[in-house]
Parts: structure tokens; C-alpha cells; sequence
């Protein structure tokens, strides 16, 4: 098991002890967990046939989705809640330029693993203490065909501080939070394309981070669901190294990562979700990026 894989797991199995001991020791006043699974599926085909001129070329893509969260008062002050995010997807081509127009291997579209605990002291202040554990990654990093890096690049962040619920009612919140955090980055890279020897390279960084969660109901079928997250580095463990560079100063800029979900219920199982994201990384481009999604797809609440 790689050192990466040992510090996940190592974590991973902290949060579910600590979750188990808080389960046991809960009053018996605090019980039932507030839970929500939804399972989405949206998927689109087009096809050519071969004596079709033109160049078209046909297509399939495919997107799945998996929103979870679950939230307990185990305690007169204590609340835990976690929140779980998977997507993946993947566009599969025909190639035109050869005879019969032969199908391509897949290239995935969608990526993404995001899993987040927070657990707050709610000891009746005006704001709340709070202490956060973050997994972000993907299953795999296909930028080289030849080779899947897992769970690469993976990003660990630790973060403390206050927390307020600024609204609630029956599942719709408004949430917000500030503290101090700690992020760690691994990412995989090849040190030999023959053998596909990998090594793992690290960074850490400290600073500030803002998080605010929006869950509304519009109308009884209609859903807005928004996440907004800034974070501000102070420190970096890899400044001296880039010192002197055109990119000395990037690290310090803030992160922004934007993202906001509508859902339109037609029926029970068929929905049309719009996604939206915005992301601003100075490391990775000097310009914000964005992404929007609209699909019409099947849904299934499993919780």
C-alpha cells in the first residue's frame, strides 16, 4: 500500500471511530439521522450510418451522479454531518477518417470523488465551534492513455473554526462557515514511461477558508442546491522552490469553486438538473473556468 493510500485509510478510520463512539454514547433524547441518497442517470446516443456523408460522427455519452448526506445531534452539543459527492462519465466516438466508422475507446467527461465530514459543538453561542475533514479527488487521472493514475491528484484538507446555520426548515438549509485549514496535495507521476514507474509528490499549504451551503425548495418540484468555497494560502511548503519564477505569487491568490444544481421533478424517476461551476485556481490557469451541464435523466432516491 503507498504511503497516500495509508494516510487515507488512516483517516478514513478515525472519522468512522469517532462517528461509532459518539453513536454509543448518544442520549437517548438525540435519535435519528436526518438522510439523503439520490442516484441520477442522464445518457444521450446519436448514430450514422456508413453510407452517411457528410463527416458526422456518432456519439454516446453517459453521466452518473451520487448526492449523500447525513446529519445526527448525537448529543446536546454535538452535530455531525457528512456530505458525499461521486460523478463519472464518459463520450465514446466513432472515428470517421477509417472505413466502417469503428468505434474510439471511451474518454471519460466526468470526474470526481468529494467527501466531507463536519462535526460542530453546538454549546448555544452565537456562532458554533466546528472541526472538518475533506477528501477531494478522482477516480483516475486518464491524461496519459497509456497508464490510469488512481485517486490522482488527492487533496486532503483539516480545517477549525466557527460555523452559524443562518436558516433551516423540514430539509432546506442555509449554512456558513469560517476557520483556519491545512490542505495536503498528492499527485502520481511517472518516472519511467516503460515500466511505468510512479512516485507520489506532495505540497501542503495553510490558511483561511469560507464555506456556505444552500439547499432550498422553490416549489414542490423544484430544487436549488449551491455550494460556494474560498480559500486564501499563507503559507506554502514549496515557495522557495518556485521563488523567482513568474509564478512565485500564484499560490497566493484565492480559490473560488462556485457550484449550483436546479432540479425540475417531471416525474417521480425523470428529472432535468442544470449544473453550473465555476472555478478559479491561479496555479492551474490565469483565467476562471467554467463548466455547465443540462440533462434530462433518470433519478432514484435510494434514502
Amino acid at each position: 500500500m503507498t504511503t497516500k493510500m495509508k494516510l487515507v485509510t488512516g483517516m478514513l478510520f478515525c472519522v468512522i471511530v469517532l462517528s461509532y463512539s459518539f453513536a454509543f454514547a448518544e442520549d437517548s433524547t438525540f435519535v435519528g439521522w436526518k438522510k439523503s441518497a439520490v442516484l441520477d442517470f442522464t445518457t444521450t446516443q446519436t448514430s450514422y450510418s456508413d453510407s452517411w456523408t457528410g463527416g458526422e460522427a456518432g456519439a454516446v455519452n453517459w453521466v452518473a451522479n451520487l448526492n449523500g448526506s447525513a446529519e445526527k445531534q448525537f448529543t446536546d452539543w454535538f452535530n455531525y454531518r457528512t456530505n458525499l459527492k461521486l460523478s463519472f462519465g464518459q463520450t465514446l466516438t466513432q472515428d470517421v477518417t477509417v472505413e466502417g466508422k469503428p468505434w474510439k475507446k471511451p474518454k471519460k467527461s466526468t470526474d470526481l470523488i468529494d467527501w466531507e465530514h463536519v462535526g460542530k459543538y453546538t454549546v448555544g453561542w452565537y456562532v458554533d465551534p466546528y472541526t472538518a475533514f475533506r477528501i477531494e479527488s478522482q477516480f483516475y487521472d486518464g491524461s496519459v492513455s497509456a497508464k490510469k493514475r488512481w485517486l490522482s491528484p488527492l487533496k486532503l484538507t483539516e480545517s477549525a473554526g466557527f460555523a452559524r446555520k443562518v436558516y433551516e426548515k423540514d430539509k432546506d438549509f442555509v449554512t456558513t462557515r469560517l476557520g483556519f485549514a491545512v490542505r495536503e496535495i498528492f499527485t502520481t507521476e511517472f518516472t519511467d514511461t516503460v515500466t511505468w514507474a510512479t512516485e507520489t509528490n506532495s505540497a501542503t499549504d495553510g490558511g483561511f477558508e469560507s464555506v456556505t451551503y444552500i439547499v432550498l425548495t422553490l416549489k414542490e418540484n423544484l430544487k436549488y442546491t449551491g455550494k460556494l468555497s474560498m480559500y486564501k494560502a499563507v503559507v506554502y511548503s514549496k515557495k522557495d522552490e518556485i521563488k523567482g519564477q513568474p509564478n512565485e505569487d500564484y499560490w497566493k491568490a484565492v480559490d473560488i469553486n462556485f457550484e449550483n444544481i436546479i432540479s425540475a421533478s417531471i416525474t417521480k424517476i425523470v428529472t432535468v438538473n442544470l449544473y453550473t461551476q465555476f472555478l478559479y485556481d491561479k496555479d492551474i490557469s490565469l483565467k476562471g473556468r467554467w463548466k455547465e451541464t443540462l440533462a434530462i435523466g433518470f433519478v432514484f432516491s435510494l434514502i
